[in-house]
């Protein structure tokens, strides 16, 4: 398996995850915030997309597929659209509503897809060159691609399980 093909695979696992948190997910369970102040399942599916969003347009060179496809406007959040949620407070988070876990599940299946186009034509060189030296060690393309697929992945298994948390019948396989 090519680093390429192993990419591309992981990239893949946050959308899968958030088909199963999100299948016959009722409204409130999807915007509740536990305890009134932790992140909503909406919100996590929401910010896991658009860092990954962010950060693959940033290296691409593309326009991000929030602005792009439509996206912000589908959403209809208020926000700037370079806005991925980091640093939300509570207020800013119950902000993040949505109706419909299809709008959710598009806008990271876009991402994804976006993820995907991005990753395949890249060489192992292009994986090893250095994008940001303000780091130590500085920073490679490929770290840059395997941290915003760990970020999503988190966020993922975070949503999995705010779902337990907020609909206790839930037994998804997560």
């Amino acid at each position: 398996m090519s680093a390429n093909e192993l990419l591309e695979d992981a990239a893949q696992r946050p959308a899968q995850v958030a088909g199963e948190v999100l299948d016959g997910i009722s409204e409130d369970a999807l915007n509740r915030m536990p305890e009134g102040k932790h992140n909503s399942i909406a919100w996590l599916i929401w910010h896991a997309a658009r860092q990954q969003d962010v950060q693959i347009a940033h290296l691409s060179g593309e326009d991000q597929i929030w602005t792009a496809q439509g996206w912000d406007r589908k959403f209809d959040l208020d926000r700037d659209a370079n806005d991925f949620g980091f640093g939300d407070t509570p207020e800013d988070v119950a902000r993040v509503r949505v109706t419909d876990p299809d709008l959710l599940q598009g806008y990271l299946d876009a991402v994804t897809a976006a993820t995907i186009d991005y990753l395949r034509p890249l060489s192992d060189a292009d994986l090893e060159e250095i994008i940001d030296e303000s780091w130590d060690p500085p920073v490679t393309r490929g770290v840059r691609i395997v941290s915003t697929i760990d970020d999503a992945a988190q966020h993922l298994g975070q949503a999995a399980y705010v779902r337990g948390l907020v609909q206790n019948s839930w037994h998804g396989k997560y």
